[in-house]
């Protein structure tokens, strides 16, 4: 159920979050719900959407593997060209 919910702001904030919402295609009070539901999320934890929950596990690397290592070869071929 919607209930409606006067509150004061500053203008040019609220004029600043119009123009956000507006580039986001969605609503200021959406905006605003999403927020305050992130804000009171029991432990602040995030939902994992049905395609990262698809994606995870995918891809199975060997035990030894050192991504630190990796990313630092990754790194070094790249820039010393």
């Amino acid at each position: 159920m919607d209930t409606k919910l006067t509150v004061k702001l500053d203008s040019n904030i609220i004029e600043q979050a119009k123009i956000y919402a507006r580039k986001k295609n969605t609503s200021l009070s959406k905006l605003i719900e999403s927020y305050l539901g992130l804000l009171v999320e029991p432990d602040n934890k995030q939902t994992v959407t049905p395609l990262v929950k698809s994606l995870s596990g995918i891809v199975s690397l060997p035990k030894n593997y050192d991504s630190k290592k990796e990313y630092k070869k990754h790194l070094q071929s790249k820039y010393s060209k």
